[in-house]
């Protein structure tokens, strides 16, 4: 399924594939015809399952050496819910060694002793409540601390398939260093998502549920999987963004100078959640205004950049 200018490009492999379009778009025919987004997600959860662990925390993943941390950015107990499914579909992971590692920014530990006891926790001090969220100072903690040769960064909202961690360690065993293999994003409504929450130790019924929207196209942004000397070799995140956008796609940017996989064909399910603060206008807040600024600079000068001062400033 496609948009009509869509220009799709048929992985090596066969199976995946890339949108050839510049920038993050929905579906139409799913924001026209709603159920047929529905129809979709089952499609994609029956090739691509969503399994919970239980909630208490007691099911673990795989002890041993970690083959991929899942690296998530943290603030507030308003998200704690949407944290708890997310980690429950990581707790899941099947056929691979994973952790978990949640950077909490905030004036303290608010989030700590509710997090199952395999999740590893980190606290970054804030100045105040009203503080900028800085989701590439959480990545760069995370990353400084991650046991696995995989690092995946993600978003405390996305629930991911059972097989999302053993895909992007298989395609970086083949020699790919930098993993995007997601193709379609899902979008909960708010009443879906409550319902997703309220279910408790019961695993939620996402595949009977009706998007709001489904979006291709995401690139660095929601989820993406990096070996970790491909992470420090382009300087990791650049902390100079604080607040709302601009940090994902700068990433991205430098990322695909190393070996990239860019062809989609696993499914990722977005839990509502109300706007972040500083976030609209869209187009004009200081992180998409600093993307502005940084993408006229060639990504191999801001590599050098970043690497003569251990990160980004």
């Amino acid at each position: 399924m496609r948009n009509r200018q869509d220009v799709l490009i048929r992985s090596p492999e066969g199976a995946a594939l890339q949108c050839a379009w510049e920038d993050t778009r929905p579906l139409h025919l799913c924001e026209t015809f709603p159920r047929t987004g529905r129809h979709l997600l089952r499609t994609a959860l029956r090739q691509c399952p969503i399994r919970f662990a239980d909630a208490s925390g007691t099911v673990a993943p795989l002890a041993g050496n970690v083959d991929v941390s899942f690296i998530i950015g943290h603030r507030g107990m308003e998200r704690l819910p949407h944290l708890l499914l997310t980690l429950r579909t990581l707790a899941a992971q099947q056929h691979v060694r994973v952790e978990c590692i949640v950077v909490e920014q905030d004036v303290g530990p608010v989030v700590r002793d509710h997090l199952p006891a395999w999740v590893r926790y980190l606290h970054l001090p804030s100045a105040g409540a009203d503080r900028m969220f800085s989701r590439a100072s959480a990545f760069n903690a995370g990353a400084a601390v991650a046991g696995g040769k995989l690092l995946v960064l993600h978003d405390n909202d996305l629930l991911v398939s059972s097989g999302y961690a053993a895909e992007a360690a298989r395609l970086a065993a083949a020699g790919y260093e930098v993993v995007n293999h997601k193709r379609f994003i899902f979008y909960l409504s708010e009443q879906a998502t409550a319902a997703c929450v309220a279910g408790g130790e019961n695993p939620p019924r996402v595949d009977d549920m009706v998007p709001e929207r489904v979006l291709e196209n995401a690139t660095g942004g929601g989820s993406l999987a990096i070996a970790r000397e491909a992470f420090d070799a382009i300087g990791g995140m650049d902390e100079s963004f604080v607040g709302w956008g601009g940090e994902d796609v700068e990433f991205w940017q430098r990322a695909r100078t190393r070996r990239v996989w860019n062809f989609g064909y696993l499914p990722l399910v977005h839990l509502w959640h109300s706007a972040q603060a500083g976030k609209y206008p869209a187009k004009q807040t200081p992180g998409m205004e600093r993307l502005r600024q940084l993408s006229a600079i060639p990504p191999e000068q801001r590599i050098k950049a970043l690497r003569s001062i251990g990160g980004g400033a």
